[in-house]
């Protein structure tokens, strides 16, 4: 069964080397609207990506409470202790700050709580996931976020993930916050709101597809709102699927996050070569293509590797 749990931490979105070199366009009439929106959707990319990254983490002792095994090992670069004792079960997961896989490093803790009546596998079962000063370094460019704060996460299908290798079609999980805390490297503090689901299949050697679940009037699939580091409020939508492959070795394939913000808007397109096509498996990167619009109807289009 360790080799089949091998397929939770894997399924991760890694996008944390997006948005760079980004240049301003000298027709803008509100000045830095672009840059800070730019800035901004690098900022939510960084803590989307790290939530879906510590899920996968939250869910390895998760399963491995109910398969009786050990899978410590698969949780980068930190350290697990579990407390079963008492009318609250518990799991705190404690970073240790070391390279991880290339892409990062974390330090911090996160902690797993749920009453003892609950049973993960459970249609509905809820637990609280708890952030105590998660910061995340980039190692691309150094860049940091810490998070504090804590969120929902519900098994919303029942059943484990894997129940996937024994026949379950797929497995859903919800990930709903109402203030996660972030921390920016310049010093700024702000509460953003999460509202995302996370769908398990074993499709191509293994797929989690990520929607945006909540609603603001006419504007639907909101993943996470709030106020960005300008103080400006802002949204990102997911407008298409996330979907990490396995067929891809477990990369992001294509998707699409529409950022809105004041009176302009960023649509990050995934999936895509050198050129903005849309691509299969590529040897080398894949890239993204951010189409930005201002409020005269001027914009900025930017395609990068990922």
């Amino acid at each position: 069964m360790k080799t089949n749990l091998r397929f939770l931490p894997v399924l991760t979105l890694v996008l944390f080397s997006l948005l760079q070199g980004c240049q301003k366009n000298d027709d803008d009439p509100e000045p830095n609207t672009d840059t800070e929106l730019v800035t901004h959707s690098d900022d939510q990319t960084l803590l989307s990506g790290e939530m879906e990254a510590i899920t996968n983490d939250v869910n390895i002792p998760l399963e491995a409470s109910y398969t009786g095994t050990n899978q410590d090992s698969l949780v980068c670069s930190a350290s697990l202790v579990y407390d079963t004792v008492g009318s609250v079960k518990k799991i705190t997961i404690t970073y240790d700050g070391s390279d991880c896989g290339g892409f990062h490093s974390r330090t911090g803790t996160v902690i797993i709580s749920m009453p003892s009546t609950v049973h993960w596998k459970d249609v509905g079962a809820e637990i609280t996931v708890t952030y105590v000063n998660v910061k995340v370094t980039r190692l691309s460019d150094k860049k940091s976020i810490t998070i504090n704060g804590s969120h929902k996460l519900t098994n919303v299908s029942g059943g484990l993930l894997l129940y996937l290798f024994i026949g379950q079609p797929s497995i859903t999980h919800s990930i709903t916050s109402t203030g996660m805390t972030i921390t920016f490297d310049d010093g700024s503090q702000r509460q953003w709101q999460v509202s995302r689901q996370r769908v398990y299949t074993l499709t191509n050697g293994g797929t989690i597809t990520i929607t945006g679940t909540h609603q603001e009037g006419a504007q639907a699939n909101i993943a996470e709102w709030g106020t960005d580091r300008y103080g400006v409020s802002f949204t990102s939508s997911i407008t298409e699927p996330l979907i990490i492959s396995g067929a891809c070795h477990y990369r992001l394939i294509s998707g699409q996050i529409k950022h809105q913000r004041k009176s302009s808007s960023a649509t990050l397109s995934f999936g895509l070569n050198a050129q903005g096509v849309p691509v299969t498996c590529p040897a080398g990167s894949y890239y993204y293509k951010l189409i930005w619009t201002g409020p005269a109807g001027n914009s900025l289009t930017y395609i990068g590797p990922y």
